[in-house]
């Protein structure tokens, strides 16, 4: 194993591979608080990808009810399980989440699915991991809008579950697609290295010359991202749409574009990017990217299970009203301070928050021009005052992809139209 470092732990941690990184990373933040599960975005990847023969039961991208709710059935409980079982009461973090890129959510003291495998996998393995039976990869929808809360009596919850800041009855729809790690635990395991990372942008692509269909892979990923495909006996996963992030789509005029899944989003709870890498594998600040801003000055979303040790790609802002400790689990120590300042949104924060879906472009950087005070009142408790500033977008080359405003404009149909559709 070597060891290279994981700044969404705060430490080194080991890997079965030297670091080497990207000079960009694709990466992306899903604000959970917009989701309504339409599975547009199910059913844009299906429709492009996986709707052919052998592939029925590939979902690459799907929408999950929390906290019952999986797909495969159950994949986050039984990898934490496993983790706890060699690592009995150690997965703990300590110190406290902070303005420091290297090092924003404290340190993680437990063990990885690297670093678990000297416990639990004698044999040699390289990933801790369990390969799901056939009958978890049947049902992608099970448990659907299935909440926590009394049972046995229907249509009956808790009296008081309708405040915030937590229910008590409770559920959330939580969006998923390759997370295109850092550290990919199927990479890691694969005997055949026909898994790679492209050195222009960090997507996790499968050499399918190179696959024998092993399935080490598919039992590596602690998301259950890579997938086997029985008629042709090879694995397959989501590859981040790369010919549109490379511009070839005949809809992207050369220019990167936005993935099908973000593109369909239509609760504009998506925002997709690629970010400068430093040498060791952090961000390399860019104060005016929007994910680089999301990510480490408004700390607003963060990485799902960073636990596992992959360094996943793909970051949420966690849902407000979801009790703390299970967030907690899913998103590690940051969720309270980000949940925080999402409910209590400064003027930067409003502004960006508005360039979620406003285009299929990919946005390099943004600009703010100061607008006239709409809004001034107490939410919460708290004085409240919102400014409809204009947002700018740009793309890769500098040049103005859209602008928006905080406040959106309304418009009053005719009264000759009133009652039509």
């Amino acid at each position: 194993m070597a060891r290279v470092y994981n700044w969404q732990l705060g430490r080194d941690m080991d890997y079965p591979y030297e670091g080497v990184y990207p000079r960009r990373q694709f990466a992306f933040v899903f604000n959970i608080n917009r989701c309504i599960a339409c599975q547009s975005c199910t059913m844009a990847c299906k429709s492009t990808w996986t709707f052919s023969k052998g592939q029925e039961q590939m979902w690459w991208a799907n929408v999950e009810t929390k906290p019952y709710g999986g797909y495969p059935q159950f994949w986050d409980v039984k990898i934490l399980k496993l983790l706890e079982q060699a690592n009995a009461g150690g997965q703990t973090w300590s110190g406290q989440p902070a303005a420091d890129p290297r090092r924003p959510y404290g340190h993680f003291g437990g063990k990885t699915i690297f670093e678990a495998t000297e416990t639990l996998t004698p044999d040699g393995s390289r990933v801790l991991g369990y390969l799901p039976g056939d009958d978890e990869w049947n049902a992608p929808n099970i448990y659907e809008d299935n909440p926590v809360g009394p049972k046995g009596v229907p249509l009956q919850w808790h009296q008081t579950g309708t405040q915030l800041p937590e229910h008590s009855t409770w559920f959330f729809y939580l969006a998923r697609i390759c997370n295109h790690c850092t550290y990919p635990g199927c990479l890691a395991a694969c005997p055949r290295q026909a898994i790679y990372k492209r050195p222009e942008d960090g997507i996790v692509l499968i050499d399918q010359k190179e696959c024998r269909g092993y399935r080490k892979c598919v039992e590596a990923c602690p998301y259950k991202k890579t997938m086997y495909r029985g008629n042709t006996r090879i694995s397959e996963k989501c590859i981040a749409c790369y010919p549109r992030i490379e511009g070839r789509d005949p809809e992207s005029d050369g220019r990167p574009m936005e993935t099908r899944c973000m593109a369909a989003c239509i609760g504009q709870m998506r925002l997709q990017g690629l970010v400068k890498m430093n040498p060791d594998g952090t961000w390399a600040e860019d104060r005016y990217h929007p994910l680089y801003y999301l990510v480490h000055v408004a700390q607003v979303a963060l990485p799902l299970y960073p636990q596992f040790g992959t360094a996943p790609n793909g970051y949420y802002i966690p849902p407000r009203w979801v009790p703390r400790p299970y967030l907690r689990q899913m998103f590690g120590p940051g969720v309270d301070q980000a949940i925080e300042r999402y409910e209590n949104a400064d003027r930067e924060l409003l502004a960006v928050l508005q360039l979620f879906r406003r285009s299929n472009r990919i946005i390099y950087s943004y600009k703010i021009e100061a607008g006239p005070k709409v809004y001034e009142g107490t939410l919460r408790g708290r004085r409240v005052t919102i400014y409809n500033d204009t947002v700018i977008a740009f793309g890769e080359d500098g040049a103005e992809l859209f602008r928006t405003t905080v406040e959106e404009p309304l418009y009053v149909r005719p009264a000759q139209h009133a009652n039509s559709i």
